[in-house]
């Protein structure tokens, strides 16, 4: 410091020697080196390296992208929404089955039948998860590895591969399309992990067996099954387990059956990929392995579809099963229902041969006009369960959709006097003159006769033809099917006990033309062919009456659908049904009964025919201890579907019941019935049902409608005894008045077996020969007698015989 001269203030000196300076130290305190010096700075990085990133910015930038994927993927999957499975995906076929378990028909445009895991063998899952997705049990919705394996294989060149798992294969067949998209792959992703935490591996791989498609139209691996080996999926063996999983990889072009060389060699070096893989993974052993062959694989089916008889008995079912309430409409629409039906194949089968070689073989429309009006129905009961074991609705479903065994728009005709014959007895109806009725109570038979007892105008059906027949017991008026004789029956009963007991033996309660008016015996109501089977049946099984049923099981993915009780109700009693039975075995076995042509089946028979008025629906309802048939034909124009004759039909003048309905029923219930052992009818309680004429030895009081006598060929009396019934006897002039004498003795023993029929009057009205054999080709005109006309009296039209 030195002192200022003037203002003595001191001021600061200025050395003028140089300062040492620290050096830089890369020390590790603070920055600087041991001796306090600063560490240098590095050198700034200029150009190209400018461009490097620092590994902090790299490490930075990495857990932010990290952290910034974390969060998107979060609310990825908090965002995406599994979505309802599309319709593709859920659409379902109705399976169809036979009483056997054979395949009938499926309905519906996706041939699917979802079935759960259970009902895939094991050895098919584990060829599934072999040929697609190994560690399917152990991994993720995810496979990171196998999707950077597919997408180096794809740079490659080595084709589009997917990568994906099973889960998301399942997603994909799900719930997305088909298309090769990044958006559609995102989706899968996301999807695939919210379905593998919500649903079970189990789960997942039975969708992905029911979703994923094996060609020939079939999607899910029981319809699958059905395509390619006639089996369901719960029989595959490893063979054909492992083929059904190669069809996964390419369907079209590992079918064995229709690829070129190259696509078969393809497939079986596949199907001995998957096999190879399923013993890696311990699901097959080597030696099993060693002795597996390539299976048969049958040739593509055609759709079964509707055709034929098919869309027949699924019309029926679905009649069937809406009706009863147990499915909808709506809902059986939706699919994927497994519905077994009662049908026999083979009884249906037969039934089908029958009609083809019987009728329409002799058919020829375009020479006969009458030809194309013929239209056949039939069906067939087992009258113990009440079970429909064949049915016949026409030619073709596809050509003519009205199912003619269930329709309910032609007359039954003389089908009914069975009813008739039901109701008189059980009921110990009583003639205008106070006699019990019996088969071997004497009617008069004159065509035209006036019914007495009724109301208003007395109905006065004429017989087939205008025959009279004369004095002739109930059980002859029953073997030709005389008018005359049943409406006077049918009076005696009651006429409102006639319908009660026809709608007890199983008609509906809302038949057409069920009404109790005097013409209701000769059938002008219009029951369906499988209605009068099911009356039928009630007089085969002992008058117990079970509803007609066609459906046997209904199940949708396993869970079965509950069916309606098989109720059984006593209509009538077993002693009448067993009368009944035993007179229409007189239709059958009396050489001129109107059903003579049903003898040559060999078997104990009984039955009745129908002819209606104008011939336009002719029928045979009979059957044997162990079945019941109906059958009937209707003439139905072809154009515009008007009722009309069925005279001409196979170039016969005229028609009838014991033609071509007796010959279909006969036919069919040999090829029914063969094998089985013969059977019995029961024998009537009070025994001798033969008959025979309970005629007086003299007359009394003349009747009121005196008979004109009997008419040529008819026997001019009838016997002088019969076995007794506690009637008495009647005047000539039948049951319409006069006294009774006193009657003659009964038989002091009932016969041990069945009895036979002793012979009846050995002429019958014009002509006077019946033949004794059943033709067994086209059927000639039937024998005289025995059809018969009815009209007026609450009919629009009529029945013959």
């Amino acid at each position: 410091m030195s002192r200022n001269a003037q203002s003595g203030r001191r001021t600061p000196s200025i050395s003028l020697r140089p300062v040492k300076r620290f050096k830089r130290s890369a020390g590790p305190v603070g920055g600087f080196d041991g001796s306090g010096g600063r560490k240098p700075r590095r050198p700034r990085r200029t150009g190209w390296r400018r461009l490097i990133p620092t590994w902090r910015m790299t490490l930075l930038g990495f857990g932010s992208a990290l952290l910034l994927g974390i969060g998107l993927f979060a609310l990825g999957v908090a965002l995406v929404k599994v979505p309802d499975a599309h319709a593709a995906a859920t659409a379902q076929s109705n399976t169809w089955l036979y009483s056997d378990g054979s395949v009938l028909t499926r309905t519906g445009q996706t041939n699917r039948q979802n079935v759960s895991l259970d009902k895939v063998s094991p050895a098919a899952q584990h060829a599934a998860l072999a040929a697609e997705d190994r560690n399917f049990y152990n991994e993720g919705a995810v496979n990171v590895q196998g999707l950077v394996r597919a997408a180096v294989n794809t740079a490659k060149g080595e084709g589009t591969q997917g990568g994906s798992t099973i889960t998301q294969q399942y997603v994909k067949n799900t719930y997305l399309s088909q298309k090769q998209s990044i958006t559609r792959k995102v989706k899968e992703l996301f999807i695939a992990i919210k379905v593998d935490a919500t649903e079970s591996k189990d789960e997942v791989l039975s969708g992905y067996l029911n979703t994923s498609y094996y060609g020939r139209g079939a999607y899910g691996i029981q319809a699958a099954s059905q395509a390619y080996f006639g089996i369901d999926a719960s029989a595959l063996n490893p063979a054909q387990g492992a083929y059904l999983a190669t069809l996964l990889n390419a369907p079209s072009a590992y079918d064995v059956a229709t690829a070129t060389a190259t696509g078969k060699q393809n497939a079986v070096n596949r199907w001995n990929y998957v096999l190879d893989g399923m013993v890696k993974e311990g699901w097959l052993s080597a030696d099993e392995r060693a002795r597996t062959t390539f299976p048969d694989v049958r040739d593509p089916q055609p759709n079964p579809g509707l055709s034929g008889q098919a869309g027949y008995l699924v019309d029926a079912a679905t009649q069937y099963l809406t009706s009863s309430g147990v499915i909808s409409e709506t809902e059986l629409a939706k699919g994927g229902y497994t519905i077994k039906l009662s049908i026999d194949p083979a009884r249906q089968q037969a039934l089908q041969d029958s009609v083809q070689a019987q009728l329409r073989d002799t058919l020829n429309p375009d020479k006969r006009k009458a030809d194309a009006a013929a239209q056949a129905g039939a069906a067939s009961v087992d009258p113990k369960t009440g079970a429909v074991v064949a049915l016949y609705g026409g030619a073709d479903y596809v050509k003519h959709y009205v199912d003619n065994a269930t329709r309910r728009d032609y007359q039954a005709g003389s089908t009914f006097k069975a009813i008739a014959l039901a109701a008189a007895l059980e009921n110990d109806a009583k003639t205008q003159d106070g006699r019990t009725i019996t088969p071997r109570t004497v009617y008069d038979g004159t065509s035209g006769r006036k019914v007495r007892g009724g109301k208003g105008t007395p109905y006065a059906p004429p017989n087939e033809g205008d025959k009279s027949y004369g004095q002739i017991t109930l059980q002859q008026a029953t073997d030709w099917s005389v008018n005359s004789a049943f409406a006077q029956l049918a009076q005696d009963t009651g006429l409102q006990k006639v319908k009660d007991t026809g709608i007890a033996l199983g008609l509906p309660g809302n038949t057409p033309g069920l009404d109790a008016v005097p013409s209701i015996p000769l059938g002008a109501a219009t029951p369906s062919v499988l209605d009068m089977a099911g009356v039928y049946a009630t007089l085969d099984n002992g008058g117990k009456q079970i509803t007609p049923w066609l459906v046997q099981s209904v199940d949708r993915e396993g869970d079965a659908v509950t069916l309606p009780a098989h109720k059984t109700t006593q209509a009538i009693s077993a002693d009448t049904a067993n009368q009944v039975t035993s007179m229409l075995q007189g239709v059958v076995n009396d050489p001129g009964g109107t059903g003579w042509r049903a003898k040559a089946l060999g078997r104990p028979a009984a039955g009745k025919t129908g002819t209606t008025d104008d011939q336009k629906s002719v029928w045979f309802v009979g059957y044997t201890p162990e079945l019941v048939t109906s059958v009937a034909l209707f003439g139905q124009d072809p154009g515009n579907g008007s009722q009309v004759s069925l005279s001409g039909v196979g170039g016969i003048d005229g028609a009838a019941g014991g033609q071509y309905p007796a010959q279909i029923w006969t036919s069919y219930m040999k090829a029914a019935l063969k094998g089985q052992p013969v059977g019995d009818f029961p024998t009537p309680a009070d025994g001798d049902f033969s008959g025979a004429a309970d005629l007086p030895t003299t007359p009394s009081t003349p009747s009121s409608t005196p008979s004109t006598g009997a008419p040529t060929g008819a026997p001019s009396t009838g016997p002088t005894t019969a076995p007794g019934d506690g009637s008495g006897s009647i005047p000539p002039g039948g049951t319409d008045g006069g006294t009774t004498t006193a009657p003659t003795a009964p038989p002091t023993t009932q016969p041990s077996t069945q009895p036979t029929r002793p012979p009846r009057p050995t002429s019958r009205p014009t002509p006077t020969t019946q033949p004794t054999t059943a033709p067994t080709t086209q059927p000639t005109a039937p024998p005289a007698g025995g059809p018969d006309t009815l009209t007026g009296a609450g009919a629009s039209s009529g029945s013959r015989g």
